[in-house]
């Protein structure tokens, strides 16, 4: 039975006294067994989809996450003289798999924390364990409103953004009194999510949603959704996507916008913007790529990556694991290598911490990671074989900022 299971029945400041005493006591050489957490090894469990349609999305988090653990530890892969171990479960992009393998971490491996996952339907159907073993999970890359809306509880901490984050950048990039836009998303809970909190930043600048569809998470074909979200001759049609199966090819076929209507999205990972040829010349926003930020610490992530993968760059989802990472060895830190999750949950509302989009902290009210985005232009640059995101600007932490929903 987790320590925390005991710890519950007590309050905050006391399980606090009773930590800060047991450690006082081993310091001390006292009579007394040492407390438990006080020595040994620190589990993480790392939920990512490793095989599915979102391996890619994975496959980054994974590689991401042991590099901000390199990073946050110094090398040494230890925290206040623990050593941390991460264990990796692939989800398959299954929400029934996911609980499977949560389950299998919390009780088989005994993590410490729980991570992921790459999917926002895995990541609702995890959420309640979190709960009942009374763990830590910290959210990434999952992005629906819901995971730190309807569905918080709290034990969730989320450093991936979410849709209301990406809804108002989105909506500022293109929205305005009078602008007509239609939408366009996967039928799952990242796309609906994502056109709600999107409608909700448009319609508050004025903007009128003239159309709402949805298609098939699996399909090939959108043409028939395609046409009919461009029946009402919006001035913008913007999609909410996640996926290699995206819309782009279908779209530019269609001639979308050779009939005067504008495609604005968010530009994510690069293999979708080896798609998005189409789309040069769309002013939209970046959650992240490697050349938007300016900070010591995505500089590491650029050149470590370069150097440990032969050349290659670090993508959106590694950026993320990165983060997640480093956010858990930080609150290990202020905790003094505590896991006890009541402690944990103290110590991480409110807490600020350096990623490598820059300062990120965790609103106390939904253990939101409030952070940066991009307003950028899509551009052809020489030597590159997919269009580029530009900075136009950075949306600061502030602008950012979404509703809280929970």
């Amino acid at each position: 039975m987790k320590n925390g299971l005991l710890f519950r029945k007590l309050s905050k400041v006391a399980i606090i006294g009773l930590l800060l005493t047991t450690t006082a006591c081993s310091n001390e050489g006292t009579s007394g067994e040492k407390d438990s957490k006080q020595s040994g090894t620190i589990k993480i469990g790392l939920l990512a989809s490793l095989t599915g349609p979102l391996e890619a999305y994975g496959k980054q988090t994974v590689r991401g996450f042991e590099l901000g653990l390199d990073f946050a530890t110094e090398g040494t892969m230890e925290v206040a003289e623990k050593k941390i171990e991460f264990i990796v479960e692939d989800t398959e992009t299954k929400p029934d798999i996911a609980v499977k393998q949560a389950t299998k971490l919390l009780e088989e491996d005994e993590v410490d924390f729980l991570v992921g996952s790459s999917s926002s339907s895995d990541t609702l159907a995890v959420l309640p364990l979190a709960e009942e073993y009374e763990t830590i999970m910290v959210v990434e890359p999952a992005a629906a409103d819901s995971i730190t809306g309807e569905n918080f509880n709290p034990y969730i901490f989320r450093t991936g953004r979410n849709s209301s984050q990406d809804a108002v950048a989105g909506a500022e990039a293109i929205s305005g009194e009078g602008v007509k836009i239609a939408t366009f998303a996967q039928d799952n809970a990242y796309g609906r999510d994502g056109v709600a909190a999107f409608i909700e930043a448009a319609k508050e600048r004025g903007a009128e949603i003239v159309s709402e569809v949805y298609a098939d998470p699996n399909a090939t074909d959108f043409t028939a959704n395609i046409q009919s979200a461009i029946s009402q001759n919006p001035d913008y049609l913007y999609i909410v996507w996640a996926g290699s199966n995206a819309p782009w090819k279908q779209l530019k076929d269609m001639k979308v916008e050779e009939q005067g209507i504008k495609i604005s999205t968010a530009v994510q990972d690069i293999a979708s913007l080896k798609t998005m040829d189409a789309l040069i010349g769309m002013e939209g926003y970046s959650i992240y790529y490697h050349t938007l930020p300016n900070n010591e610490i995505n500089n590491w992530l650029v050149e470590e990556h370069k150097k440990r993968f032969d050349g290659e760059i670090p993508d959106l989802f590694t950026a993320g694991g990165m983060t997640a990472a480093i956010s858990i060895v930080e609150a290990l830190k202020k905790a003094e290598g505590h896991t006890d999750a009541d402690l944990l949950i103290e110590t991480m509302e409110g807490m600020e911490f350096q990623t490598p989009k820059g300062l990120m902290k965790f609103r106390k009210e939904d253990h939101q990671a409030l952070q940066s985005l991009y307003a950028i232009k899509l551009e052809k640059q020489d030597g590159i074989d997919y269009p580029v995101p530009a900075l136009i600007r950075e949306l600061d932490l502030n602008e950012t900022e979404p509703p809280i929903r929970n």
